[in-house]
């Protein structure tokens, strides 16, 4: 599975003219999530709403060592899958999100799908609950939403549910440094020529944990040299010789002409090895960032991903990496010759399992 990434505004590569940015998953089929511009406007005063001890969310995701996550500098943390009516989701937090012409840093969250299941011309419209438990109360909060998912559009707007310090100086939202987030997903439905119907199949709350280490990261780095990168079969995927990092075997995944998400654009993926397996019961959570260096001017094209859940067989990277006109400028060093030189640092800051 391939997860295309979401990149926030300050994750955005060095290169001035810069591209869009998307992330990967299902080796069989890719999924897309392009950066979006922040559309919610919080109230001065924030409110959320009361969901009532009734309300069973579909993903319950502790997130433990939440100061830890805020030490790694990381501009978002993003779930494992959880499954519902058909469909792969993920839920992603931001924890520092601002909005446009605003200097509060608000705790937001959004809902992701994985896209394999996604069919061009198909629109899937879900209407769903995003929320933070409140354990003075007993209960979640937070705010209803809608949005239309769609091939190359599988990532909702941001919802900012609570401002960052009165998350970190709460006792009702922050118990020993730790804070359950939740999503509830109501209703489904498709916008397609069959007009297909999808009944939402509750069942029980799928419940993840996130752990952020403090210390003794596990960092690596690889650099693939490809000489004879204009002579590669332009339509298909490329990979690397594997590399290790902690412990576990990766590689880098490329498509040179873009894959069927990517828009003129060079596609650029780190992977796990298919080979290596890890254990289900602790899932490692790192952050990586893909380059692809300029040889002659040093304006490196620089993407660096949110926290993400590491799978089985999955890879995690962008569709639009980079346009091709550009990347084979002569002037832009990015090739030279038939030689592009790329770049993975991969650092792996904690671990994931199912509660």
């Amino acid at each position: 599975m391939w997860y295309d990434l979401i990149s926030l505004a300050e994750e955005t590569r060095r290169e001035e003219e810069g591209a869009d940015l998307s992330s990967m998953g299902n080796c069989k089929s890719l999924s897309r999530a392009l950066l979006g511009k922040a559309h919610v406007a919080p109230d001065a005063e924030w409110r959320m709403q009361d969901f009532g001890k009734t309300h069973v969310p579909d993903l319950e995701w502790r997130i433990h060592d939440f100061s830890s996550l805020l030490e790694t500098g990381a501009k978002s943390a993003t779930s494992a899958i959880f499954h519902c009516s058909g469909y792969n989701w993920l839920l992603q937090v931001i924890p520092m999100h601002k909005e446009t012409g605003s200097e509060t840093p608000y705790v937001a969250l959004r809902l992701m799908t994985t896209q394999e299941r996604m069919v061009p011309g198909h629109t899937v419209h879900v209407v769903f609950e995003l929320s933070v438990y409140n354990h003075t109360k007993g209960m979640y909060c937070g705010c209803k939403a809608s949005y239309n998912f769609h091939f190359k559009n599988s990532y909702s707007k941001e919802h900012c549910l609570i401002p960052l310090q009165e998350l970190l100086k709460s006792s009702a939202f922050l118990v020993d440094d730790s804070c359950v987030f939740g999503v509830d997903i109501l209703k489904i439905d498709v916008s397609s020529p069959e007009k297909k119907a999808v009944v939402v199949q509750k069942k029980a709350t799928t419940v993840q944990n996130l752990f952020v280490q403090k210390k003794g990261f596990v960092k690596g780095k690889y650099t693939w040299n490809i000489n004879n990168f204009l002579e590669l079969d332009m339509d298909n995927f490329v990979r690397s010789p594997t590399f290790e990092v902690g412990v576990h075997k990766w590689y880098v995944g490329m498509y040179p002409h873009g894959n069927k998400y990517s828009t003129d654009c060079i596609s650029l993926y780190l992977c796990l090895g298919a080979s290596d397996e890890l254990r289900l019961e602790s899932k490692k959570v790192f952050v990586m960032t893909l380059s692809i260096l300029d040889q002659k001017n040093g304006k490196h094209l620089t993407a660096t991903s949110g926290l993400w859940v590491c799978n089985n067989g999955c890879g995690w990277g962008w569709a639009d990496f980079f346009g091709l006109k550009k990347l084979k400028d002569p002037s832009g060093g990015y090739v030279v010759g038939s030689s592009c030189i790329v770049k993975a640092d991969l650092t792996i800051i904690g671990s994931s399992n199912d509660g």
